[in-house]
């Protein structure tokens, strides 16, 4: 019997849903200041000590604007560009499922495997994948390469529930009901159900971010990164802007080429913080 959903209508039953799950490698209050500006209903939950895990609602693929694959590959990039930890996110839709992942400025790796367990894209992914996490053992090595190898008994959700068995000897302990290629709103709703749940789109109050805000920035101020701060007026933050207005335009160019709003995203960011610091060196009184 077909089943329906409510804005991309008419789905035949047994034919999984688009959707995503976002690990990082962070805990949930650094991961919920990152991804507030993602623009979309996430909700947030630990996973395991060092980790945390969002499951988000999914506006952009069920309205029908971009594949999932796309929109979660751009959230990745986009998290993890200007925070100290990486993001795998996990995703799949009726005909295939993958996975990316990202770490700072460098590229985004992932692996794509069709309904039927199918391996295709790129054949070295597994192996950056598991240098840049780091799997400890050799025993995790070989299972990671073993995701990448044709076999017929193997579907796609296997090969992410293989993947997941590495990463939870890694620490990842994602909750009861969070298991990928599940409907959207059965993984929301297992998340909902455990006391540290949180919504990312909730704005904090005004006075508490102000607060962050300013102890922060004394901080920073106090510590060895002041001189290089836009308003600091010194040759290492003058240095600082022009590198990074030269690093961020050929981001934005690469983002727009490749359709990937994650590589938009750091290239404008970084286009802005340089601009920001070369004004205020322009506008600085001179002796």
């Amino acid at each position: 019997m077909p089943t329906e959903d409510s804005r991309t209508g008419p789905r035949p039953e047994g034919r999984a849903a688009p959707g995503a799950l976002l690990l990082c490698r962070a805990g949930p209050d650094s991961v919920a200041r990152a991804a507030h500006p993602l623009r979309d209903r996430m909700l947030l939950t630990g996973a395991g000590g060092e980790w945390s895990v969002l499951v988000p609602e999914g506006r952009p693929w069920r309205n029908g604007d971009d594949p999932v694959e796309r929109v979660v590959a751009g959230w990745a990039a986009a998290l993890a560009v200007g925070a100290p930890w990486p993001v795998l996110a996990l995703w799949w839709d009726a005909d295939r499922a993958g996975c990316t992942l990202a770490a700072g400025f460098r590229r985004p790796v992932g692996c794509t495997w069709l309904a039927d367990g199918t391996p295709v894209g790129e054949d070295e992914a597994m192996r950056t994948f598991a240098a840049r996490l780091g799997p400890e053992t050799v025993l995790d090595l070989r299972a990671l390469d073993a995701l990448t190898r044709p076999d017929p008994a193997t579907d796609a959700r296997a090969r992410m529930r293989g993947l997941l068995a590495v990463l939870t000897r890694g620490g990842v302990a994602l909750p009861p009901g969070l298991t990928p290629g599940e409907p959207t709103e059965r993984l929301r709703e297992a998340v909902r159900a455990r006391p540290d749940a949180r919504q990312t789109d909730v704005p904090y109050p005004r006075e508490t971010v102000r607060a962050e805000l300013d102890a922060v920035e004394t901080r920073i101020e106090t510590g060895p990164l002041g001189p290089w701060l836009p308003w600091a007026g010194t040759p290492p933050a003058r240095v600082l802007a022009v590198a990074q207005v030269t690093a961020g335009l050929p981001a934005v160019l690469w983002g727009v080429r490749r359709g990937s709003g994650g590589w938009v995203t750091a290239g404008t960011l970084l286009l802005a913080h340089g601009a920001l610091g070369l004004l205020y060196d322009l506008g600085r009184p001179r002796d």
